[in-house]
């Protein structure tokens, strides 16, 4: 009788025929959407090579997660720097996401009207899987975003949180700690407490609502020293919140300090060097961008709060994926990561 003494490769054969570890094989046989696709393709042309007894699996396995996932995200305007980068940065995170391939729509919305807002929150909802929006809280853009859901297309709020009938999941900075971070900032920095400019982008947007409630809460807590003037609306344009600087620069000569919670900043930047620069003015602006770098370097701007923008596009694009595949009864995903502060030695 002859007899065999050649074993079944085993999965720990696999894993160095692929030159991966055991946990990768693993992976690839049990969850294959949390391994990228070249991984899943080289432990099959191993598996294949040394006739691995699961082979079936395995192929089985590289092919399931190339599913295509319809993902949109509507940004405001592109020509703001800002939106430019978040939305590069979700492209990237869209590519790189190693759970299937993305098939994602990326739109850049120039009129922010929540009359134009809503229809366009329709039409990707009418293309799309799952959606993530920046957008206004108003009750039209309330209703746009109801009749999505009801069509079992989860909406996720990016930037700043919004309310509607259905669920809402979230996607951001926690917007109160930011306005007191800032607010921590300038009672740290200014020398005599005055007066304090603030520019929002507009009063529809909750995340700049909230950073000015967190802003004022800090000093009724803390120093009620300074005097905080009434928020101005930017309405996200650098040629309003250009007239808004010069224009309260002139009316309150006395000002110690500009808060910049919303759009315009580059015109803020603007109206401000154009005026002669005082060692005890403060500055705190959002969002770090040449603009705003150059700004901290030249002493313009003291101090900025910004979105990590590689976390936020890979949260974007978790998150999305979470809520299609959770399904339309799952209730809400909430994600808020910490933020980011900048100043003039540290960029």
């Amino acid at each position: 009788m002859e007899l065999f003494d050649m074993k079944r490769p085993t999965i720990p054969d696999l894993a160095k025929a692929a030159s991966v570890s055991v946990s990768t094989v693993n992976r690839v046989l049990y969850q294959p959407g949390s391994v990228r696709t070249y991984t899943r393709e080289r432990v099959s042309a191993a598996a294949e090579e040394i006739g691995f007894y699961g082979l079936g699996t395995i192929k089985h396995a590289v092919k399931a997660p190339q599913i295509t996932h319809r993902l949109g995200v509507l940004l405001q305007r592109k020509e703001r720097t800002f939106y430019r980068i978040l939305g590069d940065a979700i492209t990237l995170a869209a590519d790189a996401y190693s759970g299937g391939r993305i098939d994602l729509t990326l739109e850049f919305l120039e009129d922010l009207t929540p009359e134009k807002v809503a229809p366009h929150i329709i039409s990707l909802g009418e293309r799309c899987q799952s959606l993530a929006i920046v957008a206004p809280q108003h009750p039209v853009v309330a209703d746009a975003i109801d009749s999505v859901l009801e069509k079992g297309v989860p909406v996720v709020s990016l930037i700043g949180p919004l309310t509607a009938k259905g669920n809402i999941s979230f996607v951001g900075l926690d917007n109160w700690k930011v306005g007191r971070a800032a607010a921590w900032a300038f009672d740290r920095m200014v020398r005599f407490p005055g007066k304090i400019g603030i520019l929002v982008g507009s009063h529809r947007l909750r995340n700049q609502e909230m950073n000015e409630s967190g802003f004022r809460s800090y000093f009724r807590e803390h120093n009620s020293g300074f005097t905080l003037l009434e928020p101005l609306p930017t309405y996200e344009s650098a040629v309003v919140a250009r007239e808004h600087v010069e224009k309260l620069l002139t009316d309150h000569p006395d000002m110690c300090g500009l808060f910049i919670s919303g759009g315009g900043v580059t015109g803020a930047i603007a109206a401000l060097r154009a005026t002669p620069k005082r060692n005890d003015f403060v500055v705190v602006g959002y969002e770090l961008f040449e603009d705003t770098r150059a700004a901290l370097i030249d002493g313009t701007i003291s101090l900025i709060i910004s979105h990590p923008i590689e976390r936020f596009a890979f949260e974007t694009i978790a998150t999305l994926m979470k809520a299609k595949n959770a399904g339309p009864d799952a209730g809400v995903f909430r994600v808020t990561f910490g933020f980011d502060m900048h100043s003039p030695e540290g960029v």
